[in-house]
């Protein structure tokens, strides 16, 4: 009885070997494609910085997007959201053509100034090409599931060089408060050979620097006063993430209502960014916004430094990728958001007496992870990027916003598993 009801080691080395075979295919497409979008993109970013006239382009670069995805995008336009709606109950399937639609409005967006990330690209491409694999190989339905997931991590994974956040991130994402750990083993194999794969290409990540004295050992020590000032930070970090996915639904209706012809959203938005950048009298807050433009330029590796941001500059970035994004133009809402938490949590530093390095740091994971529900892979996200000695208080700084953050996110078709607050009585 006892030799029926537990499986044999040899049952367990199958079905890891058949997971194998599964996601490292998806992790090398995946990684493949990841390291194509990451050199392309620094050429587009680039070239842009190079000639800045380009921004003028924006209005017409954002119609023809537009209508390519109007044309021939057939369900495309709806990204990681569609991805998600796969797996959670499959459907039509999700397209092939998701990959090279996103790849080149995505490197539109950023050739011609738009404030735009690169998660989403790299997701939907490993997404795309996931299930393009399943349809080939004739994959089972419940074993598609497990690939889409396996495509999210090696997408996440590889472009930005974080593969266990990756495979978490692809575990978490799906439902709020609830991590899928039935694609365990296929996620972490995948992201991780998307990763190995990126590199392989010849790509290297940012390199962020929080300094850690040789003598503080593998963790710092709790100060209470410190943690005290993370925890604050953490609300402010969480209430912006609400306020950034608010925001973002709100003006992709708004554009839907004041334009009904979805090409033609873009150019109201690719208007009002040139406008912005005329009134503000700065381009930092165009593109990535990973590295400086011009000597003394706001950026996130700036955020690291003291008086590398001005007071302000969250909620620029904010405004710019607001209206980037909400009018219609492609690329993820990841880097502008890692921007505006690191440039907040450089203004919360200072205001809190503390290093303004390590209140960036906690900026750039926490306020993610509010906005994408994911403070686990956020937390891991901070240990693979800046090293285990303050892992304690990015713990608490991304359990914090997403406590705060509510039940919104900048992902629609994210379910809701476990409510953050118990229901009233």
């Amino acid at each position: 009885m006892i030799k029926r009801l537990l499986p044999s080691p040899l049952t367990d080395v199958a079905l890891l070997l058949r997971w194998a075979l599964l996601a490292v295919p998806v992790g090398l497409v995946g990684g493949s494609a990841s390291a194509l979008f990451l050199w392309a993109l620094d050429w587009v970013t680039r070239t842009h910085a190079t000639h800045p006239e380009l921004i003028w382009g924006l209005p017409v670069g954002g119609v023809w997007v537009g209508w390519l995805y109007h044309r021939f995008g057939k369900g495309s336009e709806r990204g990681n959201n569609l991805l998600m709606d796969e797996i959670h109950q499959p459907g039509g399937g999700v397209p092939a053509r998701m990959a090279p639609l996103v790849l080149l409005g995505t490197l539109v967006t950023h050739l011609l100034g738009g404030s735009a990330g690169r998660e989403g690209t790299a997701v939907q491409m490993g997404g795309s090409l996931a299930g393009l694999l399943a349809r080939w190989f004739r994959v089972r339905p419940e074993n598609q599931r497990l690939m889409l997931m396996s495509g999210i991590a090696a997408g996440f994974g590889a472009v930005f060089g974080t593969p266990l956040t990756g495979a978490i991130f692809a575990m978490e994402v799906l439902v709020m408060g609830r991590l899928n750990y039935e694609a365990l083993i296929p996620v972490l194999v995948a992201s991780l050979v998307g990763d190995v794969t990126c590199t392989a290409w010849g790509i290297h990540h940012t390199l962020y620097h929080l300094e850690v004295s040789p003598e503080a050992g593998l963790r710092a020590p709790l100060e209470w006063l410190l943690l005290a000032k993370v925890g604050l930070a953490a609300i402010a970090f969480g209430l912006m993430a609400r306020f950034f996915a608010a925001l973002t639904h709100s003006l992709q209706r708004g554009m839907a209502q004041l334009v009904s012809y979805p090409p033609l959203r873009p150019a109201v938005g690719g208007l009002v960014v040139i406008g912005l950048v005329y009134l503000l009298g700065t381009r930092d807050y165009l593109g990535l916004g990973v590295e400086a433009n011009r000597a003394g330029g706001v950026s996130i590796v700036s955020s690291f430094e003291t008086g590398g941001v001005t007071p302000w500059s969250w909620l620029w970035k904010t405004l710019f990728t607001l209206v980037t994004l909400g009018s219609g133009f492609k690329g993820g809402e990841v880097t502008p958001l890692f921007f505006i938490g690191s440039t907040l949590g450089h203004q919360l530093g200072l205001l809190f007496q503390e290093p303004v390095a390590l209140f960036a740091a906690l900026g750039f994971i926490a306020v993610f992870a509010g906005a994408a529900n994911t403070p686990l892979a956020c937390t891991i996200m901070g240990i693979e990027l800046f090293g285990a000695h303050y892992s304690v208080y990015f713990g608490v700084a991304c359990f914090v916003a997403y406590f705060f953050s509510g039940h919104s996110g900048i992902y629609s078709a994210q379910k809701i598993g476990v409510p953050k607050r118990p229901p009233e009585h």
